[in-house]
Formats: structure tokens, C-alpha cells, sequence
């Protein structure tokens, strides 16, 4: 199965929020051993999120976005969803009752505009929000599947592990989780421990091995997917004693992140 992420909001475009949901979608994907191959940040714009979707139904089996569920006219990731899985919006007016005493519950007062939060593409089902009034949904067509999910991050937190996980675990059967640890290497440059371990990098498939350089170290990235993180640690094992060893000669130290 491959997945990625789409990430809705001009916000994120011009830099006035950090966009602390992708990363945190991306660590959770990987601890329920779900593949994301992409990831993509689309303004508020119809044409380019309904181009986003598109290309990102060609290469992937499920598209994960995040932002465009709120009351707001701005707010179009619904209508961009109905539009490209040719399924037209149509209203539920049960999810506007759970709405309502949402905003009786806290004493405040109701807009119109929040009934355009009651609307889901026909055919597809609800996510119910836990912690706000932005309704989740998932879409499923022959096109591929599209899940939507709100951009206020402890609401996508609490879908994200309360429904969607567990959702593409079961219906892609997925029995397994992707772990990595990370070694910190001293007093190397990054073309040094290319050069030291490059062969024991393109011999390896699972466990997978990445270079990372940064300021005070290089990182190495030993990345292994199994039935449960204990079993992956298996796996990454011998492949960290084999970097240590190839490198213990050049390095200044080597300690695990």
C-alpha cells in the first residue's frame, strides 16, 4: 500500500504556522508499518488542491489531507473531495445535531455557516470528531481512497489514532511496524562515512540505511520494518554493530540518538 499526505491550508504556504501535523502523521504512519511515499502543502485554492488530489489518486492507494473541514467559505476541501471522486456533497443532518448540542454544551451561539461542516461526498463515512465540530470523512471509489481529517492538531490526533490507523490497518490487512534508530557519528564529514559504508548501505533492504549531516554530527538512519518493533530491533542489531565496527577506526564517537 502506498500513502501520502496532503496538507491544506495557506498558512502553512506563507509560514505563519509550523507544520507540526505532517511530521507527527508521519511518525504514527510508520509505527503502524503504513508506507508514506509523499507529502504535499496546497493553499486554499480549488484548482490546486483538486490537482493535488488527482495526482496523488495516479500514484497512491490512499491520500491523507489535513486542514479545509472548518464553517468557512475558505474552507473547500469537501467540495475539491466531492469534485475529483465525482461524488456529489450531500447533507446529513444528524451530523448537524451533534453540532448543535456541541455549541449548547458550551454556550455558544450557532452560525448558519456550520451546517456546511454536515456535509460528506455521498457515500462516504463520517469520522466523528471527539474534540471539536469538524466532522472527519473517508472517501472510497474505484479512484482510489481519500481520508480528511481536521488541521487543528488534537483533533487530527485523536482521528488519526482513534479511526484512520486502525481503519488502513484493516483494510489493507497490515500486521507490522516500521522502526528505526539513529547513530551519531563524530568527527566525519558525510562523504567519509559514505565512503566507509556505502557498500554495507546498498547491500541492505531491510533494514534500509540513510545518511543525514548536520551541524554536530552525521546521522545514520537504520530503518527496519516487522511484526513488532521488538522483531525489528532484531534486524537493526548486527547492522549497527557492522557501522560501529567499519567506523570506530575514523570516528571521533559514536552514540545512539
Amino acid at each position: 500500500m502506498q500513502t501520502e499526505i496532503l496538507m491544506i491550508g495557506t498558512e502553512l504556504l506563507l509560514g505563519q504556522i509550523q507544520d507540526t501535523n505532517a511530521a507527527y502523521m508521519a511518525r504514527a504512519l510508520a509505527a503502524g508499518g503504513i508506507n508514506l511515499y509523499w507529502k504535499t502543502t496546497v493553499g486554499d485554492n480549488t484548482e490546486r488542491i483538486n490537482k493535488a488530489l488527482q495526482l496523488g489518486l495516479l500514484r497512491s492507494d490512499v491520500i491523507l489531507c489535513s486542514g479545509g473541514l472548518g464553517p468557512t467559505v475558505d474552507d473547500i476541501t469537501r467540495e475539491c473531495v466531492s469534485h475529483v471522486m465525482d461524488m456529489p456533497l450531500e447533507y446529513h443532518d444528524d451530523l448537524y445535531q451533534v453540532i448543535v448540542e456541541r455549541f449548547r454544551h458550551r454556550n455558544r451561539s450557532l452560525s448558519e455557516n456550520n451546517k456546511r461542516q454536515a456535509l460528506l461526498p455521498c457515500g462516504a463515512a463520517p469520522i466523528y470528531n471527539s474534540r471539536g465540530t469538524a466532522c472527519g470523512l473517508i472517501a472510497e471509489s474505484e479512484k482510489g481512497i481519500i481520508i480528511c481529517m481536521p488541521g487543528v492538531p488534537h483533533e487530527l490526533k485523536a482521528m488519526l489514532h482513534q479511526v484512520v490507523i486502525p481503519y488502513l490497518c484493516w483494510n489493507f490487512d497490515i500486521h507490522r511496524t516500521i522502526h528505526y534508530r539513529v547513530l551519531k557519528v563524530y568527527g566525519m564529514g558525510e562523504s567519509r562515512v559514505d565512503a566507509a559504508i556505502g557498500d554495507i548501505i546498498n547491500n541492505s533492504d531491510n533494514p534500509t540505511i540513510g545518511l543525514l549531516a548536520s551541524r554536530d554530527a552525521v546521522r545514520v538512519r537504520i530503518t527496519a520494518s516487522a511484526a513488532a518493533k521488538a522483531d525489528a530491533e532484531v534486524l537493526i542489531e548486527p547492522i549497527d554493530a557492522l557501522i560501529r565496527q567499519r567506523l570506530e577506526e575514523w570516528a571521533t564517537g559514536i552514540e545512539c540518538e
